[in-house]
C-alpha cells in the first residue's frame, strides 16, 4: 500500500479528470491517493481564474470515490513539505507536466501518466467561451 500525491486547480470537473485520479489511485495499491487542490489565490497568483471556488471544487474531489483526502495548494515550493508531511510514496502529474518535477525524484517516485484524449479543461472551457458568445434570441 502507497500514497499518492497529485495536484491541480480541477475547475470544470471533467472525464479526463476521473481518469487521472483513478489512475493515480490505481498505483496507490491499496493505499490513498491525496489531492493538493489550488487554492483560489494561488491560482491568481498564476494568472488563472476558476469557474467554482476553491470550496465547491474541494466538494467535488471529495465526493470521488478515488480520493482520500484533499490538501490545499497554496504554492509551489510546497510539494517538497506535503511529500514529506503525507510520507508519499509516488509523485503523479499528467504528461503534459514531463520532466517538470523531476527534482522531485530524491524525495519519492515521480510518474507522469499520459492524459485522456480528446477531452481538457481548456476544450472546455473553448466550447463555454464558444456558446456564450452565440446569441440564441
Amino acid at each position: 500500500m502507497k500514497t499518492v500525491l497529485t495536484y491541480g486547480t480541477f475547475d470544470l470537473l471533467h472525464y479526463g479528470h476521473i481518469e487521472l485520479l483513478k489512475k493515480a489511485k490505481d498505483l496507490a495499491d491499496g493505499g490513498k491517493l491525496i489531492v493538493g487542490l489550488s487554492s483560489d489565490e494561488f491560482n491568481s497568483s498564476k494568472g488563472k481564474e476558476s469557474h467554482l471556488d476553491y470550496k465547491k471544487r474541494k466538494e467535488l474531489l471529495e465526493a470521488i470515490k478515488y480520493v482520500d483526502a484533499v490538501i490545499p495548494e497554496s504554492t509551489w515550493e510546497q510539494k517538497i513539505t506535503d511529500i514529506k508531511e503525507q510520507n508519499v510514496d509516488i509523485f503523479v502529474m499528467g504528461n503534459d507536466w514531463e520532466g517538470k518535477f523531476d527534482e522531485l525524484n530524491q524525495y519519492c517516485q515521480v510518474t507522469y501518466l499520459p492524459r485522456t484524449k480528446s477531452i481538457s479543461s481548456t476544450s472546455v472551457k473553448k466550447a463555454i467561451s464558444l456558446l456564450r458568445s452565440i446569441d440564441f434570441t
